[in-house]
């Protein structure tokens, strides 16, 4: 007997997050995730380059505020405020491949003790189609 899964439009996916957001108030994104929306997002940039970019991305999207730029470590901390009002923590890690290539991590946390019901793993999706947007050209499969 074969099983058969229908997925509109990723609602299974949204689903599933949701559910798993009851406990969980954080997400995170690397090269070994289970999700393949969550892998690590490769570019074919320089670090530096790659750094403008995404600092120019961020700024431009709606209800997020960069706290703090760490060049040198490659590490950008933001905030973003939720629709119920929960402030979510959000990290990019920035860092050098090759020379000429370079990625991009997210570490995304809720406050609070309560779960997030998935608002972190959209808050992920959020930014990697920005850039992924704005970075099209670069971007490495």
């Amino acid at each position: 007997m074969q099983t058969v899964r229908v997925t509109l439009g990723g609602q299974e996916t949204l689903l599933k997050r949701t559910l798993v957001g009851v406990i969980r108030s954080h997400e995170q994104t690397g090269e070994k995730a289970r999700d393949p929306l969550l892998k690590t997002r490769h570019y074919r940039l320089s670090k530096d380059k790659l750094w403008d970019e995404v600092v120019g991305a961020l700024k431009k999207l709606n209800g997020y505020k960069i706290l703090h730029e760490v060049p040198s470590v490659g590490e950008i901390v933001v905030e973003r405020r939720t629709i119920t009002g929960r402030r979510q923590d959000i990290t990019l890690t920035l860092f050098a491949i090759t020379p000429v290539k370079s990625a991009v991590d997210i570490y995304s946390a809720s406050r609070g003790s309560l779960g997030d019901l998935g608002s972190n793993y959209r808050t992920i999706l959020d930014i990697y189609s920005a850039l992924d947007r704005r970075l099209s050209a670069y971007k490495i499969s």
